[in-house]
């Protein structure tokens, strides 16, 4: 579904003025291409290069053309790793908000020892 004018003129004017909701746009992007929603995080990158620096400016900046980096954020879009963790970097460059990264163990419950292996030995020698 196709944002509207407004809608974008509104993301776009308090991403200007909310450092705050500007850095949130942005941590949600990158949380939901690192949980595999790749699709709706390419469409806030793509939200978040509108409300901030624009594809012109990025694509001085990253030296691709800005219509590949429409492209590249489109739903049909495919960027490669190296474009796309180029983006991401100079976008935190510009926009002064910083990605950071917490690398922790899924929680797991420690397994259960087995119990020890019965012997019918002792089953056998009792009926005899």
């Amino acid at each position: 579904m196709a944002l509207t004018r407004d809608f974008k003129n509104t993301i776009k004017a308090r991403a200007e003025r909310d450092p705050a909701f500007r850095a949130a746009l942005f941590e949600e992007a990158i949380s939901l291409l690192l949980e595999g929603d790749v699709t709706t995080g390419k469409a806030v990158i793509r939200d978040y290069i509108n409300a901030t620096i624009g594809f012109e400016s990025l694509a001085d900046k990253v030296g691709t053309p800005a219509p590949s980096l429409m492209r590249m954020f489109s739903i049909k879009g495919n960027p490669t790793a190296t474009r796309l963790f180029s983006v991401i970097k100079k976008l935190q460059d510009e926009t002064g908000v910083k990605v950071g990264l917490d690398v922790a163990l899924k929680n797991k419950a420690p397994k259960k020892p087995k119990a020890p292996a019965r012997r019918h030995a002792k089953k056998q020698a009792v009926a005899a």
